[in-house]
């Protein structure tokens, strides 16, 4: 698994997924589980769609 997922676009991944993680826990509900998605592919730099499609956001 080759890093695709650059700098800018994990920081934005990491809000989005603790503000949807955080959201869920405020409502009760299980769509706050959505959250881990883009946190996880921010942790680990990869993104199985960006991998699909051929898209890179990592700098050269």
């Amino acid at each position: 698994m080759t890093k695709n997922v650059g700098s800018i676009d994990r920081v934005i991944r990491i809000i989005i997924g603790v503000a949807l993680i955080v959201w869920g826990y405020m409502n009760q509900n299980w769509w706050g589980a959505v959250g881990l998605v883009p946190l996880l592919t921010a942790l680990i730099g990869w993104c199985p769609p960006y991998a699909l499609l051929g898209i890179k956001t990592t700098k050269s």
